[in-house]
């Protein structure tokens, strides 16, 4: 969306600049479970998100897609520099909806099944990309070099 890395690493850390969840062929922000791939919405069914119950998913699709696309990027960002999600131990999350936390925090725990990171959670207002993106999360990864 700007002009700088996703990920840069300075010794043996990788430092993750806020990640939203924009698709980055359409640039378009990830709005429902269509907008996210199936092996996703396979992993938000058990835990009681992808109902196909319209009057359900329509007000919890936005944050929990969201979520789910960006915490599987930062995945993805730790791949690409050698680590995993269990070398992913600070999270900044800023939130434009303080109350979209408890959805994203279930969601998180599928990524960190047994030991959350070192967190830090902030609700603003004016300072994401765009009225739709709903959360950004920028992460710090500790991977010594081989």
């Amino acid at each position: 969306m700007a002009n700088y890395a996703a990920a840069k690493r300075v010794g043996d850390f990788v430092f993750m600049s806020g990640i939203v969840a924009v698709d980055p062929r359409s640039r378009h922000v990830v709005a429902s479970y269509d907008d996210i791939p199936e092996s996703g919405r396979a992993a938000l069914r058990p835990l009681g998100y992808v109902t196909t119950q319209m009057t359900v998913d329509v007000f919890e699709a936005p944050i929990v897609a969201q979520s789910w696309f960006v915490l599987e990027r930062i995945r993805q960002l730790a791949e690409e520099h050698g680590g995993d999600m269990g070398d992913v131990f600070k999270l900044v999350q800023y939130f434009r909806h303080l109350h979209h936390y408890a959805p994203y925090n279930r969601v998180r725990a599928l990524f960190y099944p047994d030991d959350p990171p070192v967190s830090t959670v902030l609700e603003v207002t004016r300072f994401l990309p765009g009225d739709q993106v709903l959360v950004e999360v920028e992460a710090t990864m500790y991977k010594p070099l081989a």
